[in-house]
């Protein structure tokens, strides 16, 4: 017949196992908290990196063509120049040759605003979902 003194213990053993399960379980929760918790950090920094490159991608593939636009609007800006001061020449008041290539590009930014707005603004935004998607 077991003994009270034997019974008393097993009941502490048991207790001190199941009080060692208990902090064992801690010490797995604690050590799965501290592993979530650097998965959720390092998750952040690789989303900011995704976007910081995206964001670089999309602005360096936008640089060159906004050189080839400027060089080409100085060329462009010189030409209508001297068209103007052709025209001037030839109309003998050099007004009227500012005034004339004034009005042909006037008439050119109504028909670009009424009919070419909404095809303008659908080609940038294409490229720039395009090149953000690459």
């Amino acid at each position: 017949m077991p003994s009270v003194n034997n019974f008393k213990s097993e009941i502490g053993i048991s207790i001190y196992k199941k009080h060692m399960y208990m902090e064992d379980n801690t010490l797995h929760f604690d050590l799965l908290w501290k592993r979530a918790i650097e998965y959720g950090k390092t998750n952040i920094e690789l989303i900011k990196l995704k976007f910081l490159d995206k964001f670089l991608t999309v602005f360096s593939s936008l640089i060159p063509p906004i050189i080839v636009f400027l060089l080409a609007g100085s060329f462009f800006f010189f030409l209508n120049l001297a068209l103007a001061i052709w025209l001037g020449d030839l109309l003998g008041y050099a007004y009227l040759g500012y005034l004339l290539v004034a009005g042909f590009y006037g008439f050119l930014a109504i028909i670009a605003h009424l009919f070419m707005q909404k095809p303008i603004k659908r080609m940038v935004s294409d490229y720039i979902i395009k090149q953000l998607l690459k």
